[in-house]
């Protein structure tokens, strides 16, 4: 089963405390064991967890990084595709990353990656 210390070993992007705190990882969990069937993901729960955890607190961290400076902390924001500062400018295509049907998980990677396990443990057994 999935806890605090093994997450934040499998995920060190994730071991600041002070950014990513122990009662919002808390949250997340609960939520995922609630929302994730155990019997449907089996031995590949705890990795759905880890996924599910980190695209949380992935936008919990934007969010709070908005508030600090005034922003609107509920604000949905999209992926960013452009930036420019002065004379220099920046573009990316992320549409070749993205998945049409994934909604809010395309707004971090660790939702693009939680997504595409989902659809694997929700297709089932596969018969050649």
């Amino acid at each position: 089963m999935l806890d605090e210390p093994s997450f934040r070993e499998s995920m060190p992007m994730f071991a600041d405390t002070t950014v990513y705190p122990q009662f919002q990882f808390n949250f997340y969990l609960k939520l995922g064991l609630k929302l994730l069937n155990e019997r449907r993901w089996g031995d590949l729960l705890d990795e759905g967890l880890t996924f599910f955890i980190a695209h949380y607190l992935t936008l919990y961290k934007r969010s709070m990084a908005s508030a600090a400076i005034g922003g609107d902390a509920g604000k949905v924001v999209g992926n960013e595709t452009s930036k420019s500062v002065d004379s220099v400018s920046k573009s990316m295509d992320v549409s070749g990353i993205l998945n049409t049907d994934a909604g809010h998980w395309n707004q971090t990677t660790f939702g693009l990656q939680f997504y595409q396990l989902m659809m694997m443990i929700g297709a089932g057994g596969i018969q050649l």
